[in-house]
């Protein structure tokens, strides 16, 4: 929701991954208004090419400004069109209801390729649905690429991506590789900033540092049946929903959702056959001090060591734009986006609808 990241890798779609540049383009407050509105339009698909309310100019737009922050992306790094080979586009997601098969990301693939002129893959989730999958996550895979650089020793490794909602990838030497997401990561936080204080997050967990933590209500969340469920399961932003006002105030309220966070991704990864020995934290979440101070203690009481993506030698913001650059290159290959071990899929099942930049037709 906060705005588009860009990001250049050079990869053969499986081991081989040369990171490059990276840049993100803020949206402009009235554009995140505009995107909050698509969530409430998007309540009314049934079907995955329809686009109540506002959101086909929506969908035109959001996709306008891909385009323009690919062009803006090129000129910094003095690049032609013509020396990138293809673009992994994935959308804003507006509506995620894995229970029905259901998942709608705005962005016009078409246009994108014709504004960009480069030929480019979208659409990545869809065939996993088809396949009987939850539709993520799909970074699982990206995440085994890099893990080759972390010292066996460290292994099993868990990464964890605090963006709105959590998710974690398990890989252990064997070659299993395990995805899910593990809960609420940020959006609560968000959502009770914005409406407590007026400010889209808070930044680097400073209100959340004030306050205490509210035992009672993280249990609530915390008790939910989606943590012991036998089947993990794709969230939507929608599943967890922030406090009431009355139940706390301010900085107290954003305490409690912080140890929420990390406390959520404990929990889950006792999902897993094998307890990791490293947690590599990426994405916004990994700023927020609170969330990751208590990440430090919580695995710590379980043996484990966490690290910021840059500690390990990666970069937590361009980590899941590089993705999705790495699945389109596995998408044009034909290989595998999914796993059993990660969506549930039946078997490992390739995805994304591929454009022609100079055709416009897919395929």
């Amino acid at each position: 929701m906060d705005g588009i990241d860009v990001a250049l890798v050079r990869t053969d779609g499986e081991a081989t991954v040369e990171r490059g540049a990276f840049l993100s383009v803020p949206y402009e407050p009235a554009f995140r208004d505009r995107l909050k509105q698509a969530l409430e339009d998007a309540k009314a698909i049934k079907q995955r090419d329809e686009r109540p309310g506002n959101l086909s100019p929506m969908e035109r737009d959001l996709t306008l400004r891909h385009a323009e922050a690919v062009a803006l992306f090129l000129r910094q790094q003095q690049l032609k069109p013509e020396q990138i080979d293809l673009i992994g586009f994935h959308g804003q997601t507006v509506l995620h209801r894995p229970d029905q098969a259901l998942t709608v990301q705005l962005g016009d693939g078409a246009l994108l390729a014709r504004e960009t002129g480069i030929d480019l893959v979208y659409d990545m989730r869809a065939n996993d649905m088809v396949h009987g999958g939850q539709g993520a996550p799909l970074v699982p895979v990206y995440h085994q690429a890099l893990a080759h650089q972390i010292p066996a020793e460290d292994w099993p490794v868990c990464f964890v991506n605090i963006g709105g909602i959590s998710n974690l990838t398990f890989l252990d030497r064997d070659g299993t590789i395990i995805g899910f997401d593990s809960g609420p990561g940020n959006t609560l936080i968000d959502q009770w900033v914005e409406a407590h204080a007026g400010i889209p997050y808070d930044e680097g967990g400073r209100i959340a540092s004030e306050g205490s933590v509210i035992m009672a209500l993280a249990g609530r969340y915390l008790d939910n049946p989606f943590f012991t469920a036998k089947t993990r399961r794709s969230l939507d932003r929608n599943d967890f929903r922030p406090p009431e006002g009355h139940e706390a105030e301010l900085s107290d309220g954003a305490r409690t959702l912080a140890y929420v966070s990390a406390a959520a991704i404990l929990k889950s990864a006792g999902h897993l056959p094998t307890a990791p020995k490293t947690y590599v934290i990426c994405g916004g979440g990994r700023l927020n001090r609170t969330i990751m101070a208590d990440l430090v203690r919580l695995a710590g009481e379980k043996g484990a060591t966490v690290l910021t993506a840059e500690q390990a030698g990666f970069d937590g913001d361009a980590m899941e734009a590089e993705a999705w650059a790495y699945l389109a290159v596995r998408s044009l290959q034909g290989l595998p986006l999914t796993f059993p071990g990660t969506t549930g899929v039946r078997e490992p099942v390739p995805g994304g609808v591929l454009v022609r930049a100079g055709t416009g037709l897919k395929g």
